[in-house]
């Protein structure tokens, strides 16, 4: 039997994509979702995940390209002084971490503000990840796991896509390729720290390589190959409307694209729907 979580991220992005989830989760399709603490429609998608309890909902920590819960002043080392937001880029933010100038005891914090902030307004969080996918690193895997932990969440998103499910991805952009593959370095010390810090992951998440490329045909191949096991699907589903514009995301009409593929999607027998309570 494969098990499969079909995630949706960056609900509360934008009014487009929390409709696309609210809808692929009423096809009985996506299963998950993380939500963006101080996303522009996050007060939305609280009340949409209120009234879907079948709704499995993480909290989709933001480091990168966002606005803080915290104050500037209490995170100095995560935050461009100038805007007293988040450094914009995920390269800005990773030349930082790698030379060592973001603090670790900062993104606790801030990850536990952000965790927060969601349990507070009544959203049983199931499981943790990180926009852009930082917690890659084992500088920002091991204080978010450490802010979930103290919050009562005990699973995290494995963000690394297995040799088989790249292949399956013929599609995608040769640099997402290569970053991807190179990535994967780093899966060992992930799951040591996973290990180590008491959590629960998947096997792996299919779609990572395909961001901005998910199609029909590279979803049905991907599921045609689904082996035995517990797998997190990542999807951007949404409507690509105005408000999705004004987020400066790089996924517009990719997330139409992802939305029609998914809402067409028939499962294949053998494959068991769940979120990562069950994980």
């Amino acid at each position: 039997m494969s098990r499969l979580i079909i995630n949706a991220d960056d609900f509360g992005l934008t009014g487009g994509v929390n409709r696309a989830v609210a809808e692929l989760h009423g096809a009985g399709i996506v299963t998950s979702t993380t939500l963006m603490a101080r996303a522009g429609a996050c007060d939305e998608a609280i009340r949409i995940s209120r009234g879907l309890p079948a709704l499995g909902v993480g909290c989709h920590v933001v480091l990168v390209d966002g606005e803080p819960v915290l104050p500037w002043q209490e995170i100095p080392s995560l935050v461009d002084r100038g805007t007293g937001r988040f450094h914009a880029t995920l390269s800005a933010f990773l030349v930082r971490l790698l030379s060592g100038r973001i603090n670790a005891a900062e993104i606790q914090a801030e990850a536990a503000a952000q965790t927060r902030l969601l349990q507070l307004q009544g959203i049983p969080l199931t499981h943790i990840d990180t926009h852009k996918h930082t917690h890659l690193f084992a500088e920002v895997l091991r204080p978010v796991l450490r802010a979930a932990w103290a919050a009562g969440i005990v699973a995290v998103r494995n963000p690394f896509e297995p040799a088989w499910s790249r292949r399956a991805t013929p599609n995608a952009w040769w640099l997402r390729r290569t970053q991807v593959t190179l990535l994967h370095g780093l899966e060992p010390a992930f799951r040591r720290i996973v290990a180590e810090e008491g959590f629960v992951t998947t096997d792996g998440a299919l779609g990572v390589l395909a961001t901005g490329t998910l199609d029909t045909a590279t979803l049905h191949a991907l599921l045609a190959k689904l082996p035995e096991g517990t797998w997190e699907m990542v999807t951007h589903p949404g409507y690509d409307d105005g408000d999705l514009a004004r987020a400066h995301t790089r996924l517009l009409a990719s997330r139409d694209r992802e939305r029609e593929a998914l809402a067409a999607l028939r499962l294949e027998s053998g494959i068991e729907l769940i979120d990562f309570s069950a994980v």
